[in-house]
């Protein structure tokens, strides 16, 4: 068994489209406190093949509950053989000031990073917990194929699936966001969160901005192409998503991108629902 997980335990257990959901609870040696993930195994991986594992990034205020409950990805997830991992956003109990706040100024919120500044420093550290410990945990102790990798995620999470795909090149074969912060050094979710966690020089903000460092790229890192949906409908588009930076980063390097824009959609879970077959079938094709 994977060091990680040594005490894993099991929360609850659901049959679910001839597969499994499940909702675990573990103590995390990156983050130094317990965390919550949901796994989903399609059919293929309960006789036991080896299927591609697909990680799911919730937004500000989700869990690790939230996507496996609402957004009906599991029928279509049995259909292609594609496990579903949903880790928790962020630490949780660490009794920091401030933290039961987080999702009113976005501090607090995990943000998919490793926090350089105190008191975040010392537990919100969910790059390594993630990249380190969750994802190679899982592959190993629910014998997942480790050379076939997906990323999406959705808002704060559409941004960690964005450039953690980036900041490691090559460990994903496909990835994909639903109205994902693109550019969180020019906005007010960002400004706050970067501030916070990595300090108030804007310079150190560029290494996790996912439209920063799709600029910086040297090849094209994604030749497969990227897919992201954005709802026109979305409050949040204007001041704090801006897809048209990403737009013109892939646009300059010839990285493709697949941008839907959508009339009367907004940022919930309606709009996740709505696609998210699209986004399997994307992340499928690359994997399988």
């Amino acid at each position: 068994m994977n060091n990680a997980f040594d005490r894993l335990e099991l929360l609850s257990e659901h049959a679910c489209f001839g597969g499994v959901q499940r909702f675990y609870k573990h103590l995390s040696g990156e983050i130094g406190l317990p965390m919550r993930f949901g796994l989903f195994l399609p059919p293929q991986a309960v006789t036991g093949a080896q299927v591609p594992l697909l990680t799911f990034l919730a937004g500000l205020t989700c869990t690790e509950e939230t996507f496996a409950m609402k957004a009906g990805a599991q029928r279509m997830a049995a259909e292609l053989g594609l496990a579903l991992l949903t880790p928790d956003t962020s630490p949780r109990g660490a009794g920091v000031d401030g933290e039961g706040l987080a999702w009113d100024f976005g501090v607090g919120a995990g943000f998919y990073l490793d926090a350089t500044q105190a008191p975040w420093s010392t537990h919100w550290r969910m790059e390594s917990y993630l990249l380190k410990e969750l994802i190679p945990a899982s592959l190993a102790q629910f014998g997942l194929n480790p050379d076939r990798l997906g990323l999406f995620g959705h808002s704060m999470g559409g941004h960690g699936a964005l450039t953690l795909a980036l900041r490691h090149p090559g460990r994903f074969a496909s990835v994909s966001a639903f109205a994902p912060i693109c550019a969180p050094s020019l906005c007010p979710w960002g400004h706050k969160a970067f501030a916070g966690y990595l300090g108030k020089t804007a310079s150190t903000w560029v290494a996790h901005d996912a439209s920063a460092l799709m600029s910086q790229q040297n090849s094209v890192p994604y030749p497969g192409g990227i897919l992201i949906d954005q709802g026109l409908a979305d409050k949040f588009l204007a001041e704090q998503l801006h897809p048209e930076a990403l737009e013109a980063a892939c646009t300059t390097i010839g990285q493709p991108l697949t941008l839907r824009r959508h009339a009367d959609y907004d940022h919930g879970y309606y709009f996740i629902t709505s696609f998210v077959d699209d986004h399997l079938r994307h992340h499928a094709q690359a994997l399988n």
